[in-house]
């Protein structure tokens, strides 16, 4: 395991300060392209077929919740709030950002953890964090909301987190998901609160521009 001074150290390299289009309140530590700092990640962790950094992107899921409880601050404020695969912690930033008690935001990539840190510092606010992976544990008791964006591109990770957040509804938090249309998110069952057109780019998408949805499990 690399150290965490390691970890920030190689954030900082490879990423620079910047606003994503669809937040642009918020300041994130970003890459520019995938294929350098993939490759240079694996060079770090010193092994090959590593998950990629998906911390180190704003993806289209992450920018349309974050814009939701942006403009709605009436979701989050005054509650407690997990951010599910928090990845830059865009979404739980911007929760902090509007109100929101407590955020955890959960991820098991092992650089999250540094990631959050210094995005959180960035944008002036505070944010817990944990590398446990919240799926394989009941939904903890004490969230009041749930947060989770672009969760859907692998078909067995989307049916585990699709019933986790049914078990999180059912206890009575309140469940909202940020999708750009991946191949297994199912829509059967949800409502649909908003849609934008997120920026994005070629090298993420298939599109400059995705429609991006945030739906919620009433």
């Amino acid at each position: 395991m690399i150290p965490l001074a390691a970890r920030r150290q190689f954030i900082v390299a490879n990423t620079r300060l910047q606003s994503p289009p669809h937040t642009p309140e918020l300041t994130l530590h970003l890459a520019d392209e995938v294929t350098p700092i993939w490759r240079m990640t694996e060079e770090a962790l010193a092994e090959i077929g590593v998950p990629p950094p998906f911390w180190a992107f704003a993806w289209a899921g992450g920018q349309a919740l974050a814009r939701h409880v942006l403009d709605r601050p009436d979701v989050v404020s005054g509650k407690a709030v997990v951010d599910f695969a928090s990845g830059s912690g865009i979404v739980g930033i911007a929760a902090m950002q509007a109100g929101a008690t407590r955020v955890l935001a959960a991820d098991i990539d092992p650089f999250c953890g540094e990631a959050l840190s210094l995005n959180a510092t960035a944008n002036g606010v505070a944010v817990d964090y944990t590398d446990a992976d919240l799926l394989d544990a009941p939904p903890p008791p004490w969230a009041d909301v749930i947060l989770a964006g672009d969760i859907c591109y692998e078909k067995p990770l989307a049916d585990r987190v699709m019933a986790w957040l049914a078990e999180a509804r059912a206890a009575g938090a309140t469940v909202l998901i940020g999708d750009p249309g991946r191949s297994y998110f199912p829509r059967e069952g949800l409502v649909k609160l908003a849609e934008y057109q997120v920026p994005t780019t070629r090298e993420l998408e298939d599109q400059e521009v995705k429609k991006t949805a945030v739906w919620t499990l009433p």
